[in-house]
């Protein structure tokens, strides 16, 4: 990619980039092309009808289970943690934040 198309995606984008983060960026960008290709080459050469085990979806019918309130009951006295009427849990979204 050339300097003027890193910059246009940066003022797309609306990130302003200094000289050495457009060459910076123009070497990445590049490499991760290259390798995205690479991807596309590969998956383009297979045929996915021989391929064992390809995903498929699998439905199943939706059901309404009742639960007594013994139940709830034990589950939240379980709970390690509450705040109020809320059960307080681990946190799994962006785990290194």
């Amino acid at each position: 990619m050339t300097k003027e198309e890193i910059l246009q995606l940066g003022n797309l984008s609306r990130v302003k980039m200094s000289d050495n983060e457009v060459a910076k960026f123009q070497t990445e960008i590049e490499s991760i092309l290259e390798y995205v290709g690479a991807v596309n080459r590969i998956v383009s050469d297979l045929d996915l009808k021989k391929v064992p085990g390809v995903v498929k979806n699998v439905l199943r019918e939706d059901e309404v289970v009742e639960t007594s309130l013994e139940d709830i009951d034990a589950l939240v006295s379980a709970f390690p943690e509450k705040i109020g009427d809320y059960l307080k849990v681990k946190k799994i979204l962006n785990p290194d934040s």
